[in-house]
This record gives structure tokens, sequence and C-alpha cells, in this order.
């Protein structure tokens, strides 16, 4: 070896392997110091503490901002192609990095977006030693230049951002899950916000779930703020804490909270990396389209199912993550509109501006006089309320503003549109998501809509909180939030208790999951199914706990609870012939005037077929048929 800097290190490496005591951690101090001395410019480091985590053995950086990756594995490791024992982790590395060495410290492999660029081979044992290959210097040396010049590639397409944040936001949720195992005492910043999460917001959290919160928390955070900043080239972690629109200020707050000044210093690797990636993205290009709707196209619905598809398809699945065709969500909204004119004698349909004086109790005091014991008063609040209990990533509540604001311009008030939205609009467009990512593109959206549609640009003059939860539809309300460290999830969960506990929800609509094997077993919403259980004497009667019935009984509940209403769903079609469903038609019989059932069919297992005898395609990607479902209750 002529470079001196090579034959050190290999002499290094050797003294190390004589022993025959040596292990893969024994050679990293040479290894450091063979990278430091290669690459001047950059910073090898090598953090035990993250590496325990997840992180790769070296992370090598310019600044703060990550250039490259080195995983190291044990002199002679027969998977350095990572093909056997290695697969997963290798394949997850390779996906999630741009740049990334894997080495047994003396084979060293280069990929490059996942893709393999080269390998060269620099020492051997030979004789129980460890001797150069002179041959190989140069070729080594030019690896190593070109993983210093490495560039990340201008991000142009959305499909492929979905990609990248996907497989970024996967590694930050293993890396972010592994570390919360490893706070065995619970005293940690992570351990105490899972806590306050658990506590005040999805009470049945387990360690994997809060990664996943935590990781789409992080990378749709940063999405938000790249969408919203103007000077790309400087865009940073910190500086993304305060680009986030304030209309969604829960996700503003937490953002700060957990990706700012206080990053846990084993993920802050990753959360850099993904800075990087957003920097190089061309939000112009990747957002072109948006707002061109077609009967087939919703940009950030797509971007969500892309996303979803590779971060976790089996979520995907049993979360009933499917979107919406937009002509199935034109006609719910434009039925909703007719019948608010026609049985419910509102001319202005959804962009009714009536309210009404309700009758609520004021928590925490008494009065001897009342029946329940407690205060009374009488609210004011806009009669035609909505709610979305499965929001998603905010399809219908869209569709909802458009359908307003043509009611609106078809009264020729254009005019008082930004007024309107302050006053009118979003005080009662409500919508509830258990998810993270969509609910931070549901936000997204419809911030979006509100600045594009009209003369006005609305949204920007007055940062209104958008009335989007992050909260579980089919949990009551909650009584006791607490006023924990993170105030801001208080808030969220009161807000959204405020919705659940007293607004006199009118309509009710939207797309509600479909999963036979249900995780929403709270007392309040198993309570409210016994209606449609009673009497069964079935043998078999767990289908009936499926969360699309269980969305359902809860739009009934909040009709019922408002005295008349709509509850406009396209759900599973199951329940309209099913046997067991029987006291379920029973009970929506005798809570509604009418029913209106469209039928779409598509269901695979019955094999139904057109009249023309070729196969009834669903309208969604999935087996089992679909039906468009309204329920009217007319006030007496």
């Amino acid at each position: 070896m002529s470079n001196p800097i090579i034959k050190t290190y290999i002499g290094e490496v050797n003294a190390q392997y004589i022993t025959g005591y040596a292990r893969e951690h024994s050679y990293r101090p040479a290894l450091q110091a063979l990278l430091t001395a290669l690459l001047p410019k950059y910073k090898a480091t090598n953090e035990p503490a993250r590496i325990e985590c997840g992180a790769p053995d070296f992370i090598i950086t310019k600044g703060d901002t990550p250039m490259a990756f080195v995983e190291c594995k044990d002199i002679g490791d027969p998977d350095l192609d990572g093909q056997r024992q290695h697969k997963e982790q290798f394949n997850r590395y390779k996906s999630s990095l741009g740049n990334i060495v894997f080495t047994d410290y003396l084979d060293f492999h280069l990929y490059e977006d996942g893709e393999f660029v080269d390998s060269v081979r620099i020492a051997e044992v030979k004789g129980g030693k460890v001797v150069a290959i002179d041959n190989n210097e140069s070729l080594f040396l030019q690896l190593i230049d070109r993983l210093a010049n490495a560039q990340p590639q201008k991000i142009t397409s959305s499909a492929k951002l979905a990609v990248i944040m996907a497989n970024k936001a996967r590694l930050l949720a293993d890396v972010i899950e592994q570390s919360v195992n490893a706070d065995t005492d619970g005293t940690s910043e992570l351990a105490g916000q899972m806590a306050a999460f658990k506590q005040i917001l999805l009470h049945d959290l387990n360690n994997k779930t809060f990664a996943d919160i935590y990781a789409q928390t992080i990378c749709y955070g940063m999405f938000a703020a790249r969408l919203h900043d103007d000077t790309p080239d400087t865009f940073s972690r910190l500086e993304a804490a305060t680009l986030i629109p304030k209309t969604n200020p829960f996700l503003r707050q937490i953002f700060q909270s957990i990706a700012g000044f206080d990053l846990d210093d084993r993920i802050v690797w990753i959360v850099d990396d993904l800075v990087e990636a957003f920097r190089v993205t061309d939000m112009e290009k990747i957002m072109g389209n948006y707002g061109k709707d077609t009967q087939q196209t919703d940009p950030m619905m797509h971007f969500y199912e892309d996303f979803l598809r590779n971060y976790d398809p089996a979520t995907k699945k049993s979360c009933g993550v499917y979107y919406t065709p937009q002509p199935v969500v034109n006609f719910i909204v434009r039925a909703v509109d007719h019948i608010l004119k026609t049985d419910f004698h509102l001319p202005m349909g959804l962009a009714d501006t009536s309210k009404v004086k309700v009758d609520r109790a004021i928590d925490g005091t008494t009065n001897k006089k009342s029946k329940d014991g407690k205060a009374h008063e009488m609210r004011e609040y806009h009669k035609v309320q909505i709610l979305d209990p499965a929001t998603g990533t905010g399809t219908f509540a869209a569709q909802t503003i458009r359908q307003i604001y043509k009611n609106i311009s078809d009264m020729g008030m254009q005019g008082v549109w930004a007024e309107y939205v302050k006053t009118h609009l979003i005080p009662r467009l409500n919508g509830f998501e258990l998810m993270m990512a969509p609910y931070a593109i549901a936000h997204l959206k419809l911030d979006m809509l509100l600045n594009s549609i009209g003369e006005i640009q609305t949204t920007n003059t007055t940062n209104q909180r958008l009335r989007i939860y992050l909260t579980n539809s089919l949990e009551e309300y909650n009584k006791d939030t607490g006023t924990l460290f993170a105030q801001w999830l208080a808030t969220e969960a009161n807000e959204a208790n405020i919705v659940k506990r007293d607004t006199p929800v009118m309509v009710m609509i939207g797309n509600p999951p479909y999963s036979v094997s249900s995780n929403n077993s709270g007392t309040w919403i198993t309570d409210l199914m016994n209606d449609y259980k009673k009497d069964l004497n079935e043998r078999n009667i767990q289908p009936l706990s499926d969360d699309y019935i269980k969305f359902i009984r809860l739009g009934q509940y909040y009709v019922q609870k408002n005295g008349s209403g709509i509850l406009a769903y396209i759900s599973n079609n199951s329940f309209i012939d099913g046997l067991i469903h029987r006291q379920m038609r029973k009970s929506l019989l005798e809570t509604f005037d009418k029913i209106y059932i469209l039928d779409l069919h598509g269901n695979t297992r019955k094999k139904e077929t057109c009249k023309d005898g070729s196969k009834d395609e669903n309208v969604f990607d999935i087996m089992q048929g679909v039906s468009i479902n309204i329920f009217v209750k007319v006030p007496k």
C-alpha cells in the first residue's frame, strides 16, 4: 500500500485481529480514524447509544447535515451483501438512507438511493493475518471520493417523496420504539411523552403505536412546514417548527416539543436526514396538480395512500384506509345538501347560518334545581353542525366546503366569503381522526383549499383553528384530561370533548373504516352496540363488532341526541340483508323517518356480476360489497 493512511488502517486492524479476541466493535476506532483522515471536510461519528437503538455504526456529517452512513459487520461476515441473516436490516437502511456503505472492515459495498453502486476489497486474511490487496487502493479512494461528492437528487415526484418519507418514517419509528423499550425506568422524555399521550388522547396506546405517531408527526410536520417555506435552501428542523400553519396549533406545538431544541439525541440523525430530503424537494412540482380534481384524482389522498402502502401496508388494511372516489363523495355531499333544503326547509342547505339554543350542563358545578345536580345554561350553536367521525385526509370536509361555496355563490354572496368562513363555516365543520398522518394531511388540505377558493385568501388572514381533532371517535368524551406538562395535549383533548359532549351534531357524514377484527372495544361504544345485539340468539354475532357498524351506531347516537339530523355514509353493505343484522335494521327503522340505500354491490366473495355477465367492480379495491346509506330523522 502506497497510501500511508490506508496502510496505517490495515496495520491497526491486523493488530486487533491477531489477538484472537477482537469482535466487530474492536475495529471501529481504526475505521473512524481512516474516515476522518480521508474525509477532512466531514465528521464521522460513532455513538454507542444511537447504535443500540437502531442507528448505523457511523454517521458522516457536514455541519449538521448527514451525508452518508456506514454499517459494520465482523471481518469475514458471510452476509455482507445482505441476502441472508442481515437482509431485514440492510434493506431497511438501503431504502431509508441515501448513501450507505456496508463493510466488514476489509470489503466496502456502496449503495446510493437503495441501488448497489460499487464494492472494493482493500485487504484479506491470509495465514492468520490481515494483509493489503495492493491493486485495489486506487479503486477504494475512488469509492471514498464518490461518497464525499455525493449530492442528494432533486425530488420532483409526489410518488417518490411519499416513498422516501415512508422509508425514513419507518426507520424513525423503529428507532423510537427501541428507545422506548430501552427506557425501562420510565424517566426519559420519550417515556413521559408517551404517558401523556396515553392518559389524555389515546388510551390503548402501546410502544409501537406511540412510535408510529411520533414518526408520522415529525414526517408530516416537516411536510407541512416545507409546504409553507419560501426559502428551501435554508430549510432546517428548527425553522420547520415555526412554519407549520397556525390553523393546526396541535401539530405545530407537538412538533415544536418533540422535534425542536430538545429532540432526543438517539433520533437526531434520522430527523436531520429527513430535513435534507425535504430541502431538495421541489414542492411546486410536487403540488402542481393540487386542486385539479378529476373523477379519479385527489393528490393529497393519493400521496397519503402511497405513503401508507410503503410505510405499513398492514395498517392500511387493518384501519380500512381506502380512497373514496370523488364521484361518491360528491353524490353524498349533494344528497345531504338537497335533504337539508327539502326535508328540513333550510334554503341555504349546507351553507345554512341559522342558530339554535341548547340547554347544556356546566361541568364541575351543582344546582339543586336541576335534574342531574349540575348547573345549566342555554348555549348558542349553529344549527347545521357537521361531523365526519373518520375524517382521514379530509375528503368529505373538503367537498363540503366546495358545496357550501357553490351555495353561497349561487345566492350572489361571494363577496362575504371571507367573513362567512370565519363566522359560519369553521365553527361548525368538525372532524375526528385517530391516525396522525391523515390528521396532518386533512389540516393541510383544508388550509390549502380555503386559501385557493374564492377571491380572498381566507385562512392566512385569520389563522383560525380548523376543527379537525386527533381523537378516537368511538370513545366517550374524556371527563378528566388533567393538566400534565404537555398542555397542548390536554387542549386538543378538551376541544374534541366539547364536540363529543356539547355540540348538537346534525349531520354525520363520511366513509368509516371497515374492520371485523376491531380494536375498538371500549365500554362506551360496547354499551351502545347492545341495541344491535339484544335477543338475537345466534351462535356467532362477532361480525356485529365490525368498526363500520360501530360508526353507524355512533352516527345514530349523535342524531338521536340532537333530536333530528342526517347520517350519510358509504360503508360495508352486509347490514342490508345479513341475518344477524336484523336488530340493527329494526333499531335504524325505529330511529329514522327516511332511509335511502344505494347498493353499489361489488362483492367478490358473492361473485356478483353486472347485467351483461361481466364482473361487478367495486368502487374500492376491496372484496366486500359497499353501499351508500342516508338516514334521515326530521324535526318533530
